[in-house]
């Protein structure tokens, strides 16, 4: 039980002394820098890109019945023909 409390401690302490040193203001550092780079990407959201995917899905079910729609007036034109 006491060995817990010691390991706490000295967590805590370890945690102070990394949010107040330079650690900190390397990981600050480090992430406004990996935002810039991100944003100069291009990037889209996860939500984005799967909203941009049911699109797709469903442009694809379209493109399906309509195809087969066309194949469907082009036998019928081509029965009629003969």
């Amino acid at each position: 039980m006491q060995n817990q409390k010691l390991f706490e401690e000295i967590n805590e302490r370890v945690r102070t002394i990394f949010a107040q040193g330079p650690a900190a203001d390397i990981e600050k550092n480090m992430r406004a820098m990996l935002a810039g780079l991100f944003s100069r990407l291009d990037l889209v959201t996860r939500e984005e890109f799967d909203v941009q995917q049911q699109v797709l899905a469903r442009t694809r079910e379209k493109l399906s019945q309509l195809e087969a729609k066309v194949a469907e007036l082009e036998q019928r034109t081509k029965g009629e023909a003969e």
